[in-house]
């Protein structure tokens, strides 16, 4: 039995130090994420940022780089990491009229203050190193601390 294959954007936006989250369930241990979502049907992998970061934040932007390429074959899933820059719009929370875990907060969070919001070390290492590697692929998500 084949599983299909799903792809899913996440977008990183920092200003003046700090990095934008989603509060909704990840896991038991964490309660904040990156925006992003699954590509959907007819998308490129840029109006899927752009739409998911819209739809759930309010903000437009714009694609600066790819950061990573992951995996995560327990799930049938490729995690592909923007980062983003703002082009407009106001921070709002969205609608969740159509979401199974919705997102009960946003914030903009200190880089240091990651694994305070639940992001492995790892994780906030490369978002302090400025994410070096950027544009490559990292094997298992893991790989970059998600």
């Amino acid at each position: 039995m084949s599983s299909l294959l799903q792809v899913r954007v996440t977008g990183i936006l920092v200003e003046e130090g700090r990095l934008l989250l989603v509060k909704q369930k990840v896991s038991d241990s964490r309660a904040w994420s990156l925006p992003g979502g699954r590509v959907e049907q007819g998308e490129t992998l840029e109006q899927a940022i752009i739409r998911e970061l819209e739809e759930e934040t309010g903000l437009t932007t714009r694609i600066i780089k790819l950061l990573y390429l992951c995996d995560k074959p327990d799930a049938s899933l490729v995690h592909i990491t923007f980062l983003l820059e703002r082009a407009g719009g106001q921070l709002r929370m969205p609608t969740n009229e159509f979401d199974h875990n919705p997102i009960s907060d946003l914030a903009f969070i200190p880089v240091s203050e990651l694994t305070e919001h639940g992001f492995s070390a790892l994780f906030q290492q490369l978002a302090q190193h400025g994410f070096p590697d950027a544009g490559s692929y990292k094997g298992l998500k893991t790989n970059i601390g998600l």
